[in-house]
């Protein structure tokens, strides 16, 4: 603990030189960007994914842990409540952080209030005791040992103990969170969280084997977390125990929050610079990144869900991402120094700091990869490549479709002939009459698509009843305002399918009119009622993706809309004003 402590420090002091060096939130994808390069800052972004991901798994399991040491009889739930507290937090970062910092709080402070309470009290009685106090109520007996004090076994503890610390990065990650001034507020931020972390380790560190406290399999009944044995034979089972592990539970589960603070923040960087979906980079109504909060929920209920929620299965697979990310970060904040700081005296104590950090943090890297390779860390480490090449398969994309896009010169202002535009309709009624009214304005060249089938076989007496229908109130009434009468094409749909043949119909006519834009028209009920959407079979829908994905440029596709009841445009416009006022409230 003593060696995990002076590590914290470390890492304390070089934390203090990225938040100063980059007040616009300089985490580790940041600085490996900018000092490293792409590759390294992929590395750093892939590695913070996963950490962020197993903070939430990892702060949620343990929290119910803490739970279940208390109310045994919930033992048997541990995954239905893990999932349940996943859908709180979740909920309460959708709502806006600021309202999900309010909810917080208070458990957070009633957690340091109660277990700095307990040490105190504990460290009191162990010292008047000589350093063995009487526990009020003994722990559960600590089996004899079964193999030496050995150096592997002391590089274990350390790499299981690491797992402590991999929250330090968030408020290097998060700097634009806070009210200025930035710097200032991070800074407290930050020395706060690292003084009552270290007070906690070396407290728990001292009193455990003071009162005889092992740690237990929390996969067995009977499990009880270290903090509640200490609890317990420090001040007893009564009232103050239960409000103790209350606030461990909603302090631990609560630890997730700084996952949902940091992950959405750190997406949103990576999709702007290209390497994850663009909607990762979008903010939604109540202003929080509503992608990034959704994706690491589902992706930490998946791990609960695939390690049932136990602690000790999670443990191995954290920490790796973490260091690795504490790592590059120092890596970066050297390269920073010496590239743009070279020579300035002032700043050859950040430089100093900085490399210290990297060469201790690389080390507790490759210490805990060894200890923990063989317990799931080799999950991680097979993870994170195949997160950088996710990433990087997205920036292709992107590239791609920027070459594509690129604007070549002006505006091709060259008026060609009018588009050839078909309209795609299930049969004669007032929502084909309005397409073919707006077809007929755009183009003199109108075909009118009837599929058939689609309802069952057509007979021979539809199809004449429909074209002599077409005639008398189509053909007849466009030429008579001097209109090219609209063609009548009818097509069979086999087996329901209405995109194949009018596919084929636009094959044939874009080899007949190599220089003509084809423009299809299809004809939509708008659904205003959720219910409305049950009633409809929603051919319009797939008949415009299917034609979206299998047509060319030269098609373009549009759809009429007919409202069953008057668009309400207004009454959306209140309503945004509505919502715009009670968020400036």
């Amino acid at each position: 603990m003593a060696v995990i402590v002076a590590l914290l420090l470390i890492l304390y002091m070089s934390y203090r030189q990225i938040v100063r060096a980059y007040p616009q939130s300089g985490g580790a994808y940041v600085v490996s960007r900018e000092n490293l390069g792409v590759n390294a800052s992929l590395l750093a972004a892939a590695a913070l994914m996963v950490d962020y991901v197993l903070n939430v798994a990892v702060g949620i399991s343990a929290g119910i842990g803490a739970l279940t040491s208390a109310v045994p009889s919930l033992h048997a739930y541990t995954l239905p409540l893990c999932l349940a507290v996943l859908a709180l937090i979740t909920l309460a970062n959708l709502r806006g952080l600021q309202d999900a910092g309010r909810f917080f709080a208070v458990p957070t402070y009633l957690f340091v209030a109660c277990l700095g309470a307990v040490l105190a009290i504990g460290i009191f009685k162990a010292i008047a005791a000589g350093g063995h106090p009487q526990p009020v109520v003994s722990p559960p007996h600590v089996p004899a040992a079964t193999a030496a004090v050995t150096l592997w076994l002391l590089i274990r503890a350390f790499a299981a103990g690491c797992t402590a610390m991999t929250g330090v990065e968030a408020v290097s990650n998060g700097v634009d969170a806070f009210k200025p001034p930035v710097v200032k507020r991070a800074h407290l931020t930050l020395t706060a969280i690292v003084a009552i972390l270290g007070v906690l380790l070396l407290g728990i560190a001292y009193l455990a084997p003071a009162y005889g406290i092992g740690a237990m399999d929390q996969s067995h009944e009977g499990y009880r977390s270290v903090p509640a044995q200490l609890t317990a034979a420090v001040i007893g089972q009564g009232a103050f125990f239960y409000v103790t592990v209350g606030s461990l539970l909603c302090v631990l589960s609560l630890s997730a929050n700084s996952s949902f603070a940091g992950f959405p923040r750190l997406c949103r960087l990576v999709a702007q610079d290209g390497f994850l979906p663009r909607p990762f980079a979008m903010v939604g109504r109540r202003l929080v990144f509503s992608v990034g909060i959704w994706y690491l929920a589902v992706t930490a209920g998946a791990l609960l869900v695939a390690f049932d929620g136990i602690t000790d299965r999670l443990i191995p697979l954290f920490a790796v991402g973490a260091f690795l990310t504490f790592t590059l970060s120092q890596s970066g904040m050297v390269a920073h120094w010496l590239r743009g700081r070279r020579g300035k005296r002032g700043h050859r104590g950040s430089l100093a700091i900085n490399a210290v950090g990297a060469v201790a943090t690389g080390i507790a890297t490759i210490v805990i990869i060894a200890a923990k390779f063989a317990e799931g860390a080799w999950i991680t480490i097979l993870v994170i490549p195949a997160v950088i090449l996710l990433l990087k398969t997205i920036h292709r994309y992107y590239e791609r479709l920027g070459e594509q896009l690129r604007e070549a010169g002006p505006v091709d202002v060259h008026r060609g002939p009018p588009p050839l535009v078909m309209i795609a309709t299930e049969g004669w009624n007032r929502l084909t009459d309005r397409a073919l009214h707006v077809a007929m304005n755009w183009s003199p060249d109108v075909i009118a698509v009837h599929l058939t089938s689609l309802g069952g076989p057509d007979t021979d007496d539809d199809q004449k009843v429909l074209r002599r229908q077409w005639a008398k109130d189509v053909e007849r009434p466009a030429k008579s305002a001097g209109f090219r009468a609209p063609k009548l094409v009818l097509l069979q749909a086999p087996f329901r399918r209405a995109h194949v043949p009018l596919l084929k119909l636009i094959e044939e006519t874009q080899a007949e009119h190599p220089d003509r834009t084809i423009a299809v028209v299809i004809p939509e009920v708008v659904k205003q009622r959720w219910w409305q959407h049950l009633l409809h079979n929603h051919r319009a829908w797939r008949l415009r993706s299917a034609l979206l994905r299998y047509c060319s440029d030269r098609v373009v596709v549009t759809t009429v809309p007919w409202h069953l009841e008057p668009p309400r445009v207004e009454e959306a416009l209140e309503d945004e004003e509505r919502r715009t006022a009670v968020r400036r409230a």
